[in-house]
């Protein structure tokens, strides 16, 4: 990979099942397991996956439709189902559901317009997040010397 394609973040455990992500320009998320005894509020790393598919699609969506129209509404919804079978733990049947307004008139008509065109071009092609779990690429964990 070269320094142009790399992206990267760092995990660091915070105390029993609490992380904190660091992205390289100093950016944090925490997150957690959801057997947090004291039931806590930190994403999961599931419900991460599903952010982070709404998040990539929603952006390129917003991209090309808010340059006709500043939203009024802009919700993204990602549901999935968390099964474990032969293959192990996983998600299925991943749904990325838009519910987008844009005012009267015809800058909003026209954002309504592509608003369908936006959501498939991203799906099929623009979203790095959903088109990595789509596609299917393998991970591979290793274990640095200590």
């Amino acid at each position: 990979m070269t320094e142009n394609t790399l992206r990267s973040v760092t995990v660091e455990r915070t105390g029993t099942g609490h992380f904190t992500a660091t992205n390289p320009r100093g950016g944090t998320i925490s997150f957690g397991t959801s057997s947090d005894p004291h039931g806590g509020t930190d994403f999961t790393p599931v419900e991460l996956l599903l952010a982070a598919i709404g998040g990539c699609t929603a952006a390129d969506v917003d991209v090309a439709t808010a340059r006709h129209a500043e939203p009024t509404g802009f919700t993204v919804s990602v549901t999935g189902d968390k099964i474990s079978d032969e293959f192990g733990n996983r998600m299925t049947d991943l749904m990325v559901t838009f519910s987008v307004t844009f005012p009267d008139g015809e800058l909003g008509d026209r954002a309504r317009a592509i608003l369908p065109r936006a959501v498939k071009t991203s799906h099929a092609r623009l979203c790095t997040v959903s088109r990595t779990v789509e596609i299917g690429t393998p991970v591979t964990a290793t274990v640095a010397d200590a």
